[in-house]
């Protein structure tokens, strides 16, 4: 004896509804990631910044203090160990790293000391503690400090548990994608 299931009407009706669901968020989902190839948005999950949508906005002059940037970090020893840590994301800068959002804290001729907290010119950053070590107890290196580089920017994120320039020094400013603006974005 063989057994036929058919589709009542009342199960199609049912359907349709998750069908729908399904084609609104696929939809949603290409829109978004084509809006991120050519639109310059881009997808913060690091809490360094308010977490979601921001956008990359190409500069038309020098970068500033206190411009908020998107940058892509230098293949250097120090960037590649906490690339290692997942201290950065995966992306598509050079050296298969993802792009950092930091506010730009000096540049080039500014004096940086780095103790207990950071020193730009003799004054004193709010929240830039150092921290000694990960949330998995590994030791973090200070950067020793000194006058930044003609063509580096120093980046800075208030945020305590923020890698930036404290532990790596200037980065080259070559590096800068552009500036970042939240679109949609909460801070946890």
């Amino acid at each position: 004896m063989m057994w036929r299931i058919s589709s009542t009407p009342a199960v199609s009706r049912q359907r349709r509804p998750a069908l729908a669901l399904l084609g609104v968020s696929c939809g949603l989902a290409l829109t978004i990631t084509i809006s991120g190839v050519f639109g310059g948005l881009r997808i913060n999950t690091t809490p360094s910044e308010p977490l979601g949508l921001w956008r990359v906005v190409p500069l038309d002059r020098q970068v500033q203090v206190g411009d908020m940037v998107f940058a892509c970090p230098p293949e250097i020893d120090t960037i590649s160990e906490a690339f290692g840590r997942g201290y950065l994301r995966s992306g598509l800068c050079s050296g298969g790293f993802g792009p950092m959002i930091k506010t730009v804290a000096a540049v080039a001729g500014q004096r940086i000391e780095v103790a207990g907290g950071v020193m730009i010119d003799g004054r004193l950053i709010a929240s830039s503690n150092l921290v000694l070590q990960d949330g998995h107890g590994r030791p973090l290196r200070a950067y020793a400090g000194g006058t930044v580089p003609a063509g580096f920017l120093f980046l800075y994120s208030p945020f305590s548990g923020s890698w930036d320039s404290r532990y790596f020094g200037p980065i080259p400013a070559a590096g800068v994608l552009g500036l970042a603006k939240q679109v949609l974005t909460y801070a946890p």
